[in-house]
């Protein structure tokens, strides 16, 4: 049995324009991302070859066009596209995603609000042979 092992990604900070008020829409904050994606990696370390793994140059780039991208309303939302993203490469067993929103509208003094999301890959079909 091999055991997943995990490649980590934080602190990512992107421009984008999320958010249920107007002004959120029209002015935009940064949004930082923290993700977590858990995968076998004993093939890529045995190969040394960038192709038997997640690129993390590429994944950043993809989920920065998604924060950067099409506005949403929750931050929820936000960490559920961003995961989709991260699932899109079969490897990735399973994501934990957290949208740190540290300019969130709240009239109090916060550090930050954030949100995190724990995804996984959909059970396999397994084929049975008669």
């Amino acid at each position: 049995m091999d055991f997943l092992d995990e490649i980590v990604l934080t602190g990512l900070t992107v421009f984008g324009r999320h958010g249920v008020y107007d002004h959120e829409r029209e002015d935009g904050q940064e949004f930082t991302i923290d993700l977590t994606l858990r995968m076998p990696l004993r093939e890529a370390a045995a190969s040394d070859d960038v192709v038997d793994t997640v690129h993390y140059g590429e994944l950043a780039e993809n989920v920065a066009a998604v924060v950067s991208g099409e506005p949403v309303d929750l931050i929820e939302t936000l960490a559920e596209r961003i995961a989709d993203v991260a699932l899109a490469d079969e490897r990735v067993h399973s994501v934990s995603v957290t949208v740190h929103k540290p300019h969130a509208p709240i009239s109090l003094t916060f550090a930050d609000v954030a949100v995190t999301v724990h995804r996984a890959q959909p059970p396999r079909a397994v084929g049975f042979s008669r």
